[in-house]
């Protein structure tokens, strides 16, 4: 039998995986909200899924010990084994950022999973102190940005990416900060340009550099991100 998917069944798939990924981690958008009581029950609630995927971790390491004389492929049939590493890859679908880990192929501006990509992030420009306390992890942070740094995004992920290279621009520096230029790039607008020039005018020390070095490569999409450029742009600036 041969079966034709539609562009409608494709529709109704990526609705149902949509949903499925709300109903596991709709609760991690309280991490990012304004009243600090919704955050602190999410900090609860994240707390305890990612002490279960730990726990789960820790079944599969002791059973990857134990069946580790069966070597290579034999191990890998063992149905213990095989059952340790699904139930800990199944609770870290549930926990940030570990259901971020290991995006399937394919376009991610039609990855649902998009959206909790763009919360971590947000989590991590908006509350720092409490991303660094709870869900650091640096190297996911930086293969995110780079991720969602491509053209052509929806018109909601393009303002809320604009809203993070603002965010991030007024800030002193954090580890892989250096990874938003890829994003300023690949969402440039005069939106976001007149957003760069407040902040290269405002009182903010900090503001002004970020924010006037992003606007300079802006303008030279073919200059390298470097540290070695920053270093130079920085000195010209000193020297007025």
């Amino acid at each position: 039998m041969i079966y034709c998917v539609t562009k409608e069944a494709d529709a109704g798939a990526g609705i149902d995986e949509a949903h499925a990924w709300d109903a596991r981690l709709g609760w991690a958008f309280g991490l990012i909200a304004d009243d600090p009581v919704e955050r602190a029950a999410a900090l609860v609630r994240l707390a305890d899924v990612r002490g279960n995927a730990r726990d789960a971790l820790g079944r599969f390491n002791e059973l990857w010990r134990l069946t580790l004389p069966l070597g290579g492929q034999a191990q890998w049939r063992d149905p213990a084994f095989l059952q340790a590493h699904e139930m800990y890859v199944e609770a870290g679908r549930y926990s940030l950022p570990d259901a971020l880990w290991n995006r399937p192929p394919g376009d991610i501006r039609t990855w649902q999973g998009l959206p909790y990509a763009l919360l971590f992030l947000e989590w991590e420009a908006r509350y720092p102190q409490e991303w660094t306390r709870h869900a650091k992890k640096w190297g996911t942070k930086q293969s995110l940005i780079r991720d969602v740094a491509v053209a052509d995004h929806g018109e909601t992920v393009r303002t809320k990416l604009t809203d993070l290279v603002e965010i991030v621009v007024q800030r002193a520096y954090r580890c892989k900060d250096r990874e938003y230029l890829r994003v300023a790039r690949a969402v440039d607008s005069e939106d976001l340009r007149g957003r760069l020039e407040t902040a290269a005018r405002s009182d903010n020390p900090w503001a002004r550099r970020h924010a006037g070095y992003v606007l300079w490569l802006l303008d030279r999409p073919e200059v390298p991100n470097t540290i070695h450029i920053w270093q130079n742009w920085i000195a010209a600036e000193a020297r007025g």
